[in-house]
This record gives structure tokens, C-alpha cells and sequence, in this order.
């Protein structure tokens, strides 16, 4: 027996509410999922989309946000990911004027909301999906699938994949792009009006419509993708193409296609628009790309580096599988899939190609559906169900290009539509085979958005904070280096340096070409002054990645340390060779050359750091001192008040400077600079002990034996302190005396 058109939405085990009350509840619910994470932390890819993001900043021309990608790289450099998307940095620009700073909560709540807002829009779109497109007398369009597409949006919202992309600020681009992708789709429905046998269609709303996924791409690329989502709208719907029954005349001689249908409704003219959009944009978003695709390493995505045509395409396909793996089963997830976290299948002995065989079974299965149903009905939510969860997919499926990243769980933010759709179909059946069930039915449909909406929970406080969110990650990957890294580097960051350590050298015994993890132990060790083993770790990172800069760097602190300095120096140099805006490593040098006693050396390398950042203070403090050192104070007094232009509430410079204006016996300058100094930081003794020699200079006795006081106070042992201190009192005492005499 054939099923009626409206069985699915009839037998659904849920009320039927009014439209504003579905909205509500569906809101309210996806607000509850992810409430939690509104006071989280900038976290994982944050820092450098945002915290380290120079286009946020103010003082940013804004029309730079154009010229760079999403990181803050101009687009033109070969290290860009080309990820162009600077409509999401201006969102996030916002949020920074709007809080007065990098404040996380603003950028939490607007995640939050455009989840919440994106969760409601999807009734409209499930209703014409799942109920088709009708219209009353009127003209207005009807929701012939309420039920259906108030059970599909439920499910949407509690979907604990769409953590990354609500919780992760970051996340920001997959909401913005989804958001758009609607707005388009559902402006091409809007485009057809009429009776429900032949529709009449608008040109400007499908301009529209392009026009709007060309706004979804500004926000993430993957927004080209609604287009063939609204081709496929406009065949199967609009112009009711049976697939089966076409290629049945394809393949059987004496069957003519009838085009004459196709081209009274003007499909081939919307075709050609969506086309020339579509191709369009994709011009214009390769000119930007400018110096062509970005460059990936095999960490990244090992699967495509793969020797052969057949192991790639197996492993491409066992992503896939595991891709779908989370979309059934979403609780084993992790903010990072790379590094060794899925080993390659080499071998047909693998066991895992039982994944990639069940997932063929199944779409085989969905797809025979889509196509060989009797049901009209079933072929086109099934078919929708299919197009909305692969089409959104297809630019992270390898096939066209290759991707950064193994497993990425924000890309299947709009892909999880099309699985809600199927299984909200899947229920539906479910419901109408078992009629006698329903209250079960209706159990187990409760039970599965609870136990969702406590995963959404549970997932979400992980993302407050780096150190929840890395160590979640070490039960679903253990394999992974980077997932040990992060852990480690987040224990250092909290100066707890001996578990960082242990998580460091796992990362490398994971991953023996991982040149950041030896960096950053070398770092460490540097620290705590084991510095054999790290200049080894700081000499192998370079030798694996020669161009590493920060490694060169460091490894030039650690030779400094060991006194190698023509290593020290060369290592220095290599640095800046590889990084010519390098003004850390500048100071470094300058240090080694003070060392050296290269005074003319070290200043000139001190004065290139000041050059690249006008307000790096050690460098300034530097050459303060040495010039006040080897005294040279009328140049250390110009040096010290030029470098107070441009950072006017640094104490360290005041107190270097006011030392030398008190050798050049400028007293009053010099007390005025020891007092601003004081009044920001009261408790260095240095800086009591240095006034109190000032006012013993300058005789002011009783004020110099108050700041030597306080600066014993503050650090009985500090060198010279008390001698002064005692000397003054001697001669306080010879002062009464002759007073007394």
C-alpha cells in the first residue's frame, strides 16, 4: 500500500503548536544547550582569530579587514590559509568596540543567539522541505509538515556536534554562513507564487537570493553551497522532476524527454542565473586567493598525501564514515581530529573498512529510496534529506581541493539539517508502523532530545576553558600529538612545568617531527637551566623545519646561556633571516652583544627592536642603561625621554632615567620621575633604595633615611641598601651632635 502524502507530519508523536509557540519552544531549548558557555574563555583557535588578531583593533584601518584572511594574514603571503571571511571579523570587531576590549562574553552571547535564531529559522526551512510548497487562496504560503518541521528544528538545536561551532567563538563564520544560507534558500521559495500546479517566479527574488549567498560566502566559504541546495529545490519541487521516471526515459528508446515542461516553467532561465552566480563568485573569490590554494602539511590532512589514488580514497571515505559517525552518535567528540588521531588505513586486513562498507549500505539504501519510492513524498524528503546533508558538505569532502583538517565538527553545522530530516522521516515511519506504540514512541523521542540536550551541556562547559576543553580531548584521541601539546602548553601558561614537560615529550614520542612541542620544551628547560637537553630539542626543530624562526631564536638564548656565543650569534641571525620583522630577536642579540662588550653592536640591535615595536620596553630599558653604564648620560637622558613618548606609564624606563637625571644632578626632574614611578609599583625596594640615594645626594637626610627604610623593609638584603642606609645614619648622629654641642 502506497502512504499518503501528509502520513509523516499526521503520525508524528508530537502536539501540534501554533506557529509562534513552536518558535519560542525551539529557541528556548537551543538557548538551554548552550546558555552555559556565555562567561567562557577565548579558547583553542580564539587566540588567533581574535585575541592576536590585529583587524578587530580600533586603531586598525577598517578596509584592511578586506585585504586579509580570517586570521589576520594578508592575502597575498604564502603562510595565509586563505580563508576569506570578513564579514564573520567584522562581527567581531563589533563585539570588541561594542565591550571596549576582548571581553568574551559579548562574543558568547552572540554566538548563542545566532544558534538560537538559526535553530527557528529552520521550521521555515524544514516546513518546505518536508511539507513541499503550497499556497492558500491568497497567495501565502502554507506549513503542510508543522509537526515534522517543529520535530527536525528540535532536533537541529540539541545537536551536540553544533558545540564547536556555538561554544568556539570562532564558530562565529559556520553560524553567520548558515544563517545567510537560509535567508537564500528560503528567498528562492519565495521567488514562486501561484497555484500549486504551475508557479509564476520573480527574477528579483532569486537575485536575491544569489545575492545572499554571496554574503554567506563573505561569512565562510562553504555558503556557496546553497545554490545547489536551491537547484535541487527548484527541480524536484518546482518543476516536480521524478528522477526515477526520467532516467526510465533516458534509457528506453521511444521515450522522448518532455523538455517543453521544463522550459514553460523557465527553469533553464533560473538555471542560468544560478549558474552564472554561482560561477561568479567563484571567480571573483579565486582572484582573491591570489597567490593560489594554501599550503597544507601531512599532519594536517595525512589522508591526502597518501601514496596511492585507492588509499586516499579509502581514507577519504573512512572520514566520511566517521563524519557520519558523529552526526548518529555525537558523544565521542574533540576540538582537534589531526596528528595521529586516525591512524591511515593501510591494509585491507584494517577492520575499519567495515566502516566505510556500512556507510556505502546505507546511502546505497537512502538514495534507492530517494529514487525508486512509490511515494512521491517519501522520494522528496528523503532526496532533501540527502541534499541538505551532502551538498553543504562537499568542500570539506577532499574531492575538489584539499582541506586543512581530517575531522572538522563546525562544517557539519548545515549538514546536520539533512540528517535531522532523514531521521526525522525515520520516525515518522516508525510511528506509522507502530500506531500502537505511540506512547513509547513518543518516550523515546523525549528521551533522545534530553539526553542530547545533557550532552549539549556537558559539551559546552568543556569549551569554557582551554584546560577543560584539552584535557576532554585526551580520552577520544590519546594518539594525537597536538591534543598532548595543548595540555602542555596550557600547564605551562598556569606555570605548572613539570606535568607541561611530561606532556611535551609525549607529544614528541608521538610525533618525532613536531618542532613547536621541541620548541616549547626546550623553552622550559631553558628555564629551569637544563640547558644540554635543550639546546639538542632546539637544534633538532631547526634541522627538521630550517625556516622555524622562533626555534633559531631560542636556540640562540640557550648557546648565549652555555657561552657559545658565535653560535649564539649566527643562531640569531638565522632567525632574523627567516623573519625579518623579528624585534624580540633583536633584543636577544643585543644582549649577547652587551655580553660581548659590542656596546656600538648591542645599541644598534636594540634601537632595530624599538624601530619594529616602538613599544618594547626591555629594548629601551637597555639602552638606558648601558649608555648610563658606560657613561654616556646626555644620549641615555634623550634615549630615556624618547622612549617616554611612547610609553609614558612604564616604571622601568622612569626609574632608569631617573637615575641618570640624578647623576646629571637634575634632582627635582630625576625625584619627580622616582615618585611617578613609585606611585604606579610601591613595592620594588630598588626603587625606595635609589630615591633614598638620591635625597642623600641631594640632602634631603631625613626623607633619604625614610626610602632606605622601606626599601630594607621591603628587601632586607637588597646590595648597598644598608651600607647607605648606615652611612646616613652616622652622619645624622654627627649632625645632632654638633646640634646638641
Amino acid at each position: 500500500m502506497v502512504q499518503s502524502e501528509v502520513h509523516l507530519d499526521r503520525h508524528i508523536v508530537l502536539p501540534q503548536l501554533p506557529r509562534y509557540q513552536a518558535q519560542i519552544l525551539v529557541g528556548l531549548v537551543a538557548f538551554f544547550c548552550f546558555g552555559n558557555s556565555y562567561d567562557g574563555d577565548f579558547v583553542f583557535d580564539d587566540s588567533e582569530a581574535i585575541v592576536n588578531n590585529k583587524d578587530l583593533k580600533p586603531e586598525t584601518p577598517l578596509n584592511s579587514i578586506w585585504g586579509n584572511d580570517f586570521w589576520g594574514s594578508n592575502l597575498s603571503s604564502n603562510t595565509s590559509h586563505k580563508s576569506y571571511r570578513p564579514l564573520t571579523v567584522l562581527t567581531f570587531r563589533f563585539n570588541y568596540l561594542f565591550a571596549g576590549g576582548l571581553h568574551p562574553i559579548g562574543f558568547h552571547v552572540l554566538n548563542i543567539a545566532l544558534h538560537c535564531v538559526i535553530s527557528v529559522l529552520m521550521i521555515n526551512v524544514f516546513a518546505i522541505l518536508i511539507g513541499g510548497l503550497a499556497f492558500d487562496g491568497k497567495g501565502k504560503r502554507l506549513n503542510q509538515a508543522p509537526k515534522a518541521s517543529f520535530l527536525a528544528a528540535l532536533l537541529f538545536a540539541v545537536h551536540p556536534v553544533h558545540t564547536e561551532s556555538v561554544a568556539g567563538i570562532v564558530g562565529r563564520a559556520d553560524l553567520l554562513c548558515a544563517l545567510f544560507f537560509q535567508l537564500s534558500l528560503i528567498s528562492y521559495c519565495k521567488a514562486f507564487y501561484g497555484s500549486n500546479k504551475e508557479y509564476k517566479f520573480s527574477i528579483p527574488w532569486i537575485l536575491f537570493s544569489i545575492l545572499l549567498c554571496a554574503v554567506a560566502m563573505l561569512c565562510k566559504e562553504q555558503g556557496i553551497t546553497v545554490l545547489g541546495v536551491n537547484a535541487a529545490i527548484d527541480i524536484l519541487m518546482i518543476c516536480k522532476v521524478n528522477i526515477l521516471e526520467l532516467n526510465q526515459r533516458l534509457f528506453h528508446k521511444g521515450k522522448a524527454l518532455e523538455n517543453n515542461e521544463l522550459l514553460k516553467r523557465g527553469f533553464l532561465a533560473r538555471m542560468g542565473l544560478l549558474t552564472l552566480g554561482g560561477s561568479s563568485l567563484l571567480y571573483i573569490r579565486w582572484r582573491i586567493m591570489g597567490t593560489g590554494p594554501p599550503a597544507f602539511t601531512e599532519v594536517d590532512n595525512p589522508a591526502s598525501f597518501a601514496d596511492t589514488i585507492l588509499e586516499r580514497t579509502v581514507n577519504y571515505n573512512y572520514y566520511y564514515s566517521l563524519n557520519a559517525w558523529l552526526l548518529l552518535c555525537p558523544w565521542w567528540l574533540c576540538f582537534d581530529w589531526s596528528m595521529g588521531c586516525v591512524p591511515l588505513i593501510k591494509s585491507v586486513s584494517d577492520c575499519r573498512i567495515i566502516s566505510v562498507v556500512v556507510l556505502w549500505i546505507c546511502l546505497i539504501g537512502l538514495i534507492s529510496q530517494a529514487l525508486c519510492s512509490e511515494d512521491s513524498h517519501k522520494r522528496r524528503t528523503v532526496t532533501f534529506g540527502l541534499v541538505l546533508l551532502v551538498v553543504p558538505f562537499l568542500p570539506a569532502s577532499n574531492l575538489f581541493f584539499r582541506v586543512g583538517f581530517v575531522i572538522a565538527e563546525r562544517v557539519l553545522y548545515l549538514s546536520s539539517a539533512g540528517y535531522c530530516i532523514i531521521v526525522t522521516y525515520g520516525i515518522g515511519g516508525l510511528c506509522y508502523q507502530f500506531k500502537n506504540y505511540k506512547k513509547v514512541l513518543c518516550a523515546a523521542v523525549l528521551g533522545l532530545l534530553c539526553m542530547n540536550v545533557i550532552r549539549c551541556m556537558l559539551r559546552s562547559s568543556q569549551w569554557r576553558s582551554e584546560e577543560q576543553l584539552f584535557k576532554s580531548a585526551l580520552s577520544v584521541c590519546p594518539l594525537n600529538a597536538k591534543v598532548h601539546y595543548n595540555v602542555g602548553k596550557n600547564l605551562a601558561d598556569r606555570g605548572i612545568q613539570t606535568s607541561a614537560i611530561e606532556y611535551y615529550r609525549e607529544a614528541v614520542r608521538l610525533n618525532p617531527q613536531y618542532v613547536h612541542a621541541m620548541n616549547n620544551l626546550g623553552n622550559i628547560l631553558k628555564e629551569r637551566n637544563e640547558l644540554l637537553e635543550a639546546e639538542q630539542l632546539l637544534s633538532r626543530a631547526v634541522q627538521i623545519q630550517p625556516d622555524f624562526a622562533a626555534a633559531w631564536m631560542n636556540l640562540g638564548i640557550v648557546q648565549n646561556s652555555l657561552k657559545k656565543f658565535e653560535e649564539a650569534e649566527k643562531s640569531y641571525w638565522n632567525a632574523i633571516k627567516f623573519r625579518k620583522k623579528y624585534p624580540d630577536c633583536y633584543y636577544n642579540l643585543g644582549r649577547l652583544y652587551a655580553d660581548l662588550n659590542r656596546h656600538a653592536d648591542a645599541l644598534n640591535a636594540w634601537r632595530n627592536a624599538t624601530v619594529l615595536k616602538p613599544d618594547h620596553s626591555l629594548a629601551w630599558n637597555n639602552m638606558i642603561i648601558l649608555l648610563d653604564n658606560t657613561g654616556n648620560l646626555a644620549q641615555a637622558e634623550m634615549i630615556g625621554k624618547e622612549s617616554l613618548k611612547l610609553l609614558p606609564k612604564d616604571h622601568t624606563i622612569m626609574f632608569s632615567l631617573a637615575n641618570v637625571l640624578g647623576k646629571l644632578q637634575k634632582y627635582k626632574e630625576s625625584e619627580g620621575l622616582f615618585l611617578t614611578a613609585l606611585k604606579i609599583n610601591p613595592h620594588i625596594a630598588s626603587y625606595h633604595g635609589n630615591l633614598a640615594v638620591l635625597y642623600h645626594r641631594w640632602g634631603k637626610l631625613d626623607l633619604a633615611k625614610k626610602h632606605y627604610e622601606l626599601s630594607l623593609k621591603l628587601d632586607p638584603a637588597a646590595p648597598g641598601t644598608k651600607e647607605n642606609y648606615n652611612m646616613l645614619r652616622r652622619k645624622l648622629e654627627q649632625l645632632q651632635k654638633k646640634d646638641t654641642a
